[in-house]
């Protein structure tokens, strides 16, 4: 039986990258996947390709550093759908930048999204999994760098931290709701992103630098978004049912054998 058949998945930032992935996979697992994006060009490829693929999606444009808009979108799914099952909080941004050369304009821009993002879905989603009184599943997305350093992180380090903490506090209080809450803690992945910051800041020297980013990581090799949905499909599936309050890395080896 497939794993998560007649649930309803929330992704932020399920258009692109892990959140694609994670989308698709969800759906090839049973779930009725809504997808929260803001580009709206990938969100209907994303919706197109699980659809041709057998599955079921739906797309809604949003913008997560809006409370009233997630509100909305998120009050509409689960009018449509009758529950909400599992919420995947993975839409964010990155920023490369220390502590002096990042500005106060961009450390509050990486954080409205970051972490306020995924404090409007929780606060949202919360709602309707507390009065539905059946349960669910969180999963957000932190990093390898909510809990260890590397350099010119400062913004973004300290909005995966956030993620991290926020995921502790909602699965202490909503354990008595039965709702799990738990994080993923990802390694380097092989995503749009790497291959644009790589050609922004190394143009030339792109396969150089490719290499070098994926040696960093102890396994030898970047992950790829599949691999993290994968495990997010395992933690929000019942197979993790006795998991909940946990960070899980999902790293190469970055944090133990690095």
């Amino acid at each position: 039986m497939p794993k998560l058949e007649s649930r309803t998945a929330v992704v932020t930032g399920g258009a692109s990258g892990i959140g694609l992935a994670i989308a698709k996979l969800f759906a090839r697992e049973g779930a009725a996947v809504e997808i929260l994006d803001r580009n709206v060009e990938e969100m209907d490829r994303a919706v197109a390709a699980i659809v041709a693929d057998g599955g079921t999606a739906t797309a809604s444009p949003c913008d997560v550093t809006d409370a009233a808009q997630v509100d909305a979108v998120i009050r509409a799914i689960h009018a449509r759908r009758g529950r909400i099952h599992i919420l995947i909080n993975n839409a964010g941004i990155a920023h490369v930048g220390n502590a002096l050369t990042t500005t106060p304009e961009d450390f509050e821009r990486v954080q409205k999204v970051n972490v306020f993002g995924p404090a409007n879905c929780l606060r949202s989603t919360l709602k309707f999994m507390v009065a539905d009184g059946a349960g669910g599943v969180i999963l957000n997305l932190a990093s390898c760098v909510s809990v260890m350093a590397i350099n010119d992180r400062f913004a973004y380090a300290t909005s995966k931290g956030a993620v991290l903490s926020m995921t502790y506090a909602v699965a202490k209080d909503f354990l008595a709701h039965n709702i799990r809450c738990n994080a993923l803690l990802p390694g380097r992945v092989h995503t749009p992103f790497v291959d644009g910051f790589i050609a922004k800041n190394y143009p030339g020297r792109e396969d150089e630098m490719f290499e070098k980013l994926s040696k960093a990581q102890p396994i030898g090799r970047m992950a790829q978004p599949e691999e993290m949905a994968t495990a997010a499909l395992f933690l929000c599936s019942d197979d993790a049912a006795f998991i909940t309050g946990t960070g899980l890395p999902v790293d190469g080896g970055t944090l133990t054998i690095r």
